[in-house]
C-alpha cells in the first residue's frame, strides 16, 4: 500500500513538473491553447484550495471550469477585465435597487 501511495506521489510530481510553461506570463505570441489551459489550471487549484473541486460530478465540473475560462478569456480579448465586469455588475444591481426602491 505504501508502495502504491509512493507511486503515485511520484506520478503526480513528475506529471506537475513542468507547469511552469502554464503558469507563466502570457505574451501575445502566446496560444489560445495555452492561456485555456493556464486558466483551467489556475481555475483547478482555486477550487482544489476552496474544496469545491470534487462537489458536482467529474463531466459537469470540466463542463463549469471551460464555461468560466472562456468567459474570463473572451472577456480579456475584448479588454474587459473581471473587475469592469464586476463593477458593471454592482452598477446595474444598485440601479435595480434604486427603482425598485421608489
Amino acid at each position: 500500500m505504501k508502495k502504491l501511495a509512493l507511486a503515485s506521489m511520484l506520478l503526480v510530481l513528475s506529471a506537475c513538473s513542468d507547469l511552469s510553461a502554464l503558469t507563466g506570463s502570457q505574451g501575445a505570441t502566446d496560444s489560445t491553447t495555452a492561456r485555456m489551459h493556464s486558466c483551467l489550471l489556475a481555475e483547478g487549484n482555486s477550487r482544489l484550495q476552496a474544496g469545491t473541486l470534487f462537489t458536482n460530478g467529474l463531466k459537469a465540473t470540466a463542463q463549469d471550469m471551460v464555461s468560466t475560462c472562456t468567459k474570463r478569456l473572451a472577456l480579456q480579448s475584448m479588454g474587459i477585465s473581471p473587475e469592469a465586469q464586476s463593477t458593471a455588475e454592482n452598477i446595474i444591481t444598485q440601479l435595480r435597487n434604486f427603482g425598485s426602491a421608489q
